[in-house]
């Protein structure tokens, strides 16, 4: 079971966003490394928003608490999804 967290941003995300783009990218990378949070990435054109995928609802929830995309304003909605994977790791 996988965990799918979709992220909503603001219509001006792309203009708002560098002054916390390091600590958001710093909280993924380190969720990364400890094991939960397999892959992360913005959509083609960011302002339609991110994917992130869990290994666990908590993971999603504690990243959503810590986020300062979230904490600053930048998402409008969010939304975890449970994702059972049937092939690949």
């Amino acid at each position: 079971m996988h965990y799918l967290l979709f992220y909503d941003y603001v219509p001006d995300v792309l203009a708002r966003r560098d002054p916390f783009r390091p600590a958001h990218l710093d909280l993924a990378r380190g969720f990364n490394a400890d094991k939960k949070l397999k892959l992360a990435g913005a959509y083609t054109d960011p302002v339609d928003g991110a994917l992130f995928v869990f290994t666990s609802r908590e993971a999603a929830e504690e990243f959503i608490s810590r986020d300062p995309y979230v904490a600053n304003g930048l998402v409008t909605a969010h939304r975890i999804r449970e994702w059972n994977v049937v092939i690949g790791g």
